[in-house]
């Protein structure tokens, strides 16, 4: 049986997987017990990952709802990963009730769980596509069906870019889908690093998952801006990136950055 291209035994449950994996660090069901095990695995080489990645899902919400207050009303989430309430559209609702979200994954476990965000109104939509492959997503029927490409568009580019080796030419595929979009559209960014900690170890983790983890530096990962104006505070470790609650604690050692930055032209 085939589905949006992917057939049911294409579905790998034998290997970890990143998203299930995150899913996992957050507290959440839907994951296996070889994601649980990388889990832990990652914890143990990176005693904050579990902060990390709260502290980056806490960054999400805070950035959504900055565009979102901007005037923005379209977001393109690629690498979404398993739906966790608050979702994105959830934080966006908040600010404007008249926001649209096309959330985009390569995984089709992801896929089959974030159906159940779709609305009757065909204001969310979930695409199964891979990021590698950016001009196929931006052309897809299902996100021209949501997002109108001649309006500003939210790219969410959040804990995913990481997860490309150089061989993907990362900044080649940002580029492409930055092109696409309208003046007055952001980008919003989230990358692991190991500037703070030797953090090979939790890269190591990854090396058995379906994809591995590629570290890089605050100024590898300010490049992947290049095309947009950062915004105050600029590229920062996601828990100082606006905080809106005192950062929790060991924020020092987390090992994301995060950035939110605007199209101009």
């Amino acid at each position: 049986m085939r589905e949006n291209g992917f057939r049911a035994e294409e579905i790998d449950t034998t290997k970890p997987h990143p998203a299930r994996i995150y899913d996992y660090l957050l507290g959440g069901k839907d994951n296996y017990e070889v994601d649980r095990q990388a889990g832990e695995r990652l914890v143990a080489a990176a005693p904050e990952a579990r902060i990390g990645v709260r502290a980056n899902r806490a960054f999400l919400r805070r950035a959504v709802r900055h565009v979102v207050g901007t005037g923005v009303r379209q977001i393109l989430d690629i690498g979404t990963g398993l739906p966790t309430s608050p979702n994105v559209h959830e934080t966006a609702l908040e600010v404007a009730p008249d926001i649209r979200v096309v959330y985009v994954d390569n995984d089709p476990i992801v896929h089959t769980h974030a159906g159940a965000l779709l609305n009757a109104a065909g204001t969310t939509g979930i695409v199964l596509a891979d990021l590698r492959d950016p001009r196929a997503i931006l052309d897809d029927p299902d996100v021209r069906a949501v997002i109108d490409f001649d309006e500003p568009v939210a790219l969410l580019l959040v804990a995913v870019i990481h997860f490309l080796t150089e061989a993907d030419k990362p900044e080649e595929i940002i580029a492409t889908l930055r092109d696409a979009l309208a003046p007055g559209s952001h980008l919003i960014l989230s990358h692991a690093t190991g500037d703070f900690a030797d953090r090979s170890g939790a890269a190591a983790v990854y090396s058995k998952a379906t994809a591995s983890m590629n570290l890089r530096t605050r100024t590898e990962i300010e490049r992947f801006f290049d095309g947009f104006e950062l915004i105050d505070p600029g590229v920062a470790q996601v828990p100082f990136w606006r905080p809106d609650t005192p950062p929790p604690p060991r924020s020092r050692e987390i090992g994301f950055y995060g950035g939110v930055a605007r199209k101009l032209t």
